[in-house]
């Protein structure tokens, strides 16, 4: 008899946070290592942030608080998704949780039973099937291309449901492609789904302020009014505020929901942070100039990158509508062998040999679940972003 739990056996550890220590673990040792693998922007958390964060502390706003959040921010995000995206909840019908992680994962802990499907486009985030597998679903997993722009079609999401069809888990702009979808491209799947009315629809809308060229972010429930009803809108202050130390996520949906998953939260973590939550109240509510700023310069390293990328022999690096990553193809690399002599049969032995080779940390595409890819966060400095860029074509160029 095994001490170990057989839940934890279905599910993996995060390929990104595992990527992202052994970079730092060779940093430590000496080894010049260039980090493109964590998902995290390197701006600071706004000033007037910060201070709100300061000033609760000062006012000892240091206690517990309501499990699943504070009224001042439940009432702050009503406010945001009537203002930017034209959605009207009730504080009762909004979740708070420490991070955007434990939003999902509390849906899918209060939701599903053995059997329960959950479609996933691909490539997704790393952390969705293992989170459906945790709450004993099943990950139904529809791959997308690169000429499709990674977007998931309507008939490639008709053709996924089924009668155990519970969820369908929407991302956009994407982690990891970066791929946003148009509101035209987004009606047609909401279309599909309401043909289906025993789907729900859960939204990971954490890149929205993080696009660029004209593309507007635009969210299911928004598009189709006729699925709020079985819509969970899903986001946070992590990436555009950035602010994911602070681990504040939320989300809104129907009260039946929402109380489910304020029960589950009531016995795991409770309450999220007491002073996280008073700075989120003023990220939502306070100015919203730099947002703009801000994905500029991303826009800037988009640039940057994709041009660098589409040098590099054997490399095809597609232009994304938002976020800050790219997802390159490497097909041009594989069955090729490196100047240190490891043969690239796969993504990742391309992105192993690229770390320990020159220096370059990335995510291999197999983590997210289509192959031969890599992830590219360029949620870092132009100076450092060329030197990174230069290496990943020096490598490619001893490719034979």
């Amino acid at each position: 008899m095994t001490f170990l739990s057989k839940t934890l056996a279905r599910v993996k550890p995060s390929p990104t946070v595992a990527i992202t220590q052994l970079a730092r673990e060779l940093a430590d040792s000496g080894k010049d290592v260039i980090g493109l693998a964590a998902g995290e922007p390197d701006f600071d958390t706004p000033d007037n942030i910060k201070a709100a964060g300061i000033a609760a502390i000062e006012a000892g706003k240091t206690k517990y608080t309501a499990p699943d959040g504070i009224p001042e921010l439940k009432r702050a995000i009503c406010d945001k998704f009537l203002r930017e995206n034209g959605l009207s909840y009730q504080p009762s019908q909004v979740s708070v949780s420490t991070g955007g992680k434990q939003v999902l994962y509390n849906a899918f802990m209060a939701t599903l039973n053995p059997g329960d499907e959950v479609v996933i486009p691909a490539p997704y985030w790393v952390s969705y099937p293992d989170m459906v597998l945790l709450g004993g679903g099943t990950p139904v997993v529809v791959e997308t291309s690169i000429e499709t722009g990674f977007k998931l079609t309507p008939e490639a999401l008709e053709a996924a449901i089924t009668p155990q069809t519970k969820w369908f888990l929407f991302n956009s702009p994407s982690n990891p492609t970066g791929a946003g979808y148009t509101w035209d491209e987004l009606k047609a799947l909401t279309d599909v789904l309401m043909r289906h009315p025993h789907v729900w629809v859960m939204t990971d809308d954490m890149y929205e302020h993080l696009a660029f060229d004209g593309f507007e972010f635009c969210t299911p429930a928004q598009v189709e009014p006729g699925l709020y009803d079985r819509t969970l809108t899903c986001n946070g202050v992590s990436k555009a505020y950035a602010m994911t130390g602070w681990r504040i996520g939320y989300a809104a949906g129907p009260e039946v929901l929402i109380t489910a998953m304020r029960k589950m939260q009531t016995q795991s973590t409770t309450n999220p942070c007491s002073i996280s939550q008073w700075a989120a109240v003023e990220a939502l509510n306070g100015p919203q100039d730099f947002l703009a700023e801000r994905a500029e310069a991303f826009r800037a390293r988009r640039n940057l990158v994709v041009e660098m990328l589409n040098a590099a022999a054997g490399i095809t690096c597609p232009v994304p509508e938002g976020a800050f990553y790219v997802y390159p193809s490497i097909a041009g690399c594989i069955g090729k062998t490196s100047a240190g002599g490891t043969l690239i049969d796969s993504d990742q032995a391309f992105v192993t040999a690229l770390l320990e080779e020159v220096g370059v940390a990335v995510v291999h595409g197999a983590a997210f679940g289509l192959s031969p890819h890599f992830r590219v966060s360029y949620a870092t400095s132009e100076a450092v972003l060329t030197e990174a860029c230069t290496r990943i074509q020096k490598f490619c160029a001893g490719l034979s």
